[in-house]
This record gives C-alpha cells, sequence and structure tokens, in this order.
C-alpha cells in the first residue's frame, strides 16, 4: 500500500526539516492551530454548499431551524473528516511546501493521537444529531464523510489519477445534505446543483495541482498534472469546466431559478471559460493559478445567485 509504503521513509531526519522553519516563527494560537487542522476554509465552502442545498431544497427561504441544523451537522461531519485526512496524509504532508505548516507535521500538535478520535466522535455526532430530524440528512453526511476519508483519501488518492474525479462526490453529498435537512433532497434543482459541484472539484484541485505538480511528484501523489504533461491536464482541466458550465446554466432553466441568476452565472462562465482557454494556450503555474482562484468565485456565485433566486422566485 503505497500510504505505508511513504511512512517506512518518514523518519526523525524529516521531521526536524519540516519543524525547523516553524521553530523560527511565533507560535500560532490554538484556536489558529484547530482551524488549520479542521481545514476551516474548505470546510466554509462545503458549507456554503449545504446552505445552497437546503434553499434549491426548500424552493425558497428554508427557515432558521434548517439552516442551523445544516450548519451544525455539516461542520461537525466535513471538520471530522478533514482531520482525519490530515492524519492520514501527515507523513506526505512533509515532503510538500504546500503543506509543510500543517499542525501535525510542523509540531504545534506535538501529540496526534487524539486527532483521530475526536475527528471520528465529530462525524458520529453529526449523524446522531441529524438522526431525530431526517434520517436522509443523517445519511449524505455519513456518505460525504465516508467518500471523503475512506474513499479518497485512503483508497483512491495514493493510487489513481481519478481520486479527485471519483472524491468530488464529498461535495455533492454537503450539498443533498442541505437539500435532506430541507425535507426535498430529490429535487430536480438539488441534483443538478450536486452534479455541478461534483463536475467542478477535479477542475478546481487539478488547476492547484498544476501550481503544485513539483510538489505532488515529491509526494508520490499521483495527481493527473504529475502523471500527465500540463497541456494534456490542461485539456482535462477544460473538459470538466466546461461540463460545470453546462450545469450551472442547465440549473438556470429550473422553475424556481431566472435571470436573477443567469445573468451573473453566465458572465462568469464567460470569465471561467476564458481564463480556461489561456491554461490550453499556456499551461503555466501562473495560469493555473488564475483560474484556482476564479473557479473558487464561480462556485461561489452559483451558490449565492441561487439562493437568492429560489427566495425572490418563491415570493
Amino acid at each position: 500500500m503505497t500510504t505505508i509504503n511513504r511512512s517506512e521513509h518518514y523518519t526523525g531526519s524529516e521531521t526536524a526539516e519540516a519543524v525547523a522553519p516553524a521553530a523560527l516563527a511565533v507560535k500560532p494560537s490554538f484556536f489558529s492551530t484547530l482551524m488549520v487542522l479542521f481545514k476551516a476554509r474548505v470546510v466554509s465552502l462545503l458549507l456554503f454548499s449545504a446552505v445552497g442545498g437546503a434553499f434549491v431544497g426548500a424552493g425558497g427561504w428554508p427557515g432558521l431551524n434548517v439552516l442551523g441544523l445544516t450548519l451544525v451537522t455539516g461542520w461537525l461531519a466535513a471538520s471530522g473528516a478533514s482531520a482525519l485526512n490530515q492524519y492520514w496524509e501527515r507523513r506526505s504532508d512533509a515532503t510538500m511546501t504546500r503543506t509543510r505548516h500543517r499542525p501535525l507535521v510542523n509540531g504545534d500538535i506535538a501529540n496526534p493521537a487524539w486527532v483521530p478520535w475526536v475527528a471520528t466522535g465529530m462525524i458520529v455526532l453529526s449523524v446522531l444529531i441529524a438522526l431525530p430530524f431526517s434520517l436522509a440528512l443523517a445519511f449524505w453526511l455519513a456518505a460525504g464523510a465516508f467518500i471523503y476519508v475512506v474513499i479518497y483519501t485512503i483508497w483512491l488518492k495514493p493510487r489513481t489519477v481519478l481520486n479527485i474525479v471519483i472524491g468530488g462526490a464529498a461535495g455533492s453529498a454537503a450539498v443533498l445534505a442541505g437539500a435532506a435537512a430541507a425535507g426535498n433532497w430529490t429535487t430536480p434543482a438539488a441534483l443538478l446543483l450536486a452534479l455541478l459541484v461534483f463536475l467542478w472539484t477535479p477542475s478546481h484541485f487539478w488547476s492547484l495541482a498544476i501550481v503544485y505538480r513539483n510538489d505532488y511528484a515529491r509526494s508520490d501523489t499521483p495527481m493527473l498534472p504529475v502523471k500527465t504533461t500540463p497541456k494534456t491536464a490542461a485539456f482535462w482541466v477544460f473538459v470538466h469546466t466546461a461540463a460545470t458550465a453546462l450545469a450551472a446554466l442547465a440549473l438556470g432553466l429550473d422553475p424556481a431559478l431566472g435571470l436573477i441568476y443567469l445573468i451573473p452565472v453566465g458572465l462568469a462562465t464567460v470569465d471561467m471559460m476564458v481564463r480556461n482557454v489561456r491554461l490550453l494556450r499556456v499551461p503555466s503555474g501562473k495560469n493555473a493559478r488564475s483560474l484556482f482562484m476564479a473557479s473558487n468565485m464561480y462556485l461561489t456565485v452559483v451558490l449565492v445567485m441561487a439562493c437568492i433566486d429560489v427566495v425572490i422566485t418563491a415570493l
């Protein structure tokens, strides 16, 4: 198993090299350390996706109770899964410039033995909280965590370039969890939004992987840009972005949405495709980073406008 082989070569000297730069810096607060451990920025995007699912599932304003349930259970499940991901990947993280700052690598958390127990407990707690309200919500919370930790992190990521293609289903589970909290995860708009997030994820992460291609190569992680040429990687990013754009525009055809959604999303789609064409022409780290940053904004625009439009249409 690839991850075991890497751990066999993880020595004390490598730990010292990873921790040495951190020793020169001011030690972050415990709160800041937890924010990194639980991947607060990534989790916030997942929560936003879940909120978008709640709005389209409700076909309008879902209510404070639904939003509260979505945010609390979603945060517990996503944060727990993120911490388990970091715990499992702490050795490969030590080989990458991008991830050497993480607290399980640089020594901010000196004894990580508690991390998997607390993280697993958070996931279980999220499911237990959800069960009295919605069996479907509990299922999608558990499914999202399982896909991210077991399917993506442990099984696929060290083995195949398709890791993030399938792993993107974890983001789709967040959307469906929000829609389930609103009582209607099978609505076409919720399913289409979940598909959009699924298609968006590979282009988003492959753009980042192009920027950090050498990092992933050092960690022996078979991300697509490591196993192909930058030109080929840029082509597959384009394919997934185009599919994402089609899903985003198709979502606007749902009766619960309309021009209030389509106009800004259409403009954002044009911007994304232009950045993709630039990356295809010149598959550089600069263009890949530009596309990666824009992909964050793109998903934000889709989710914000979907929430606004379903509320206005429902009035």
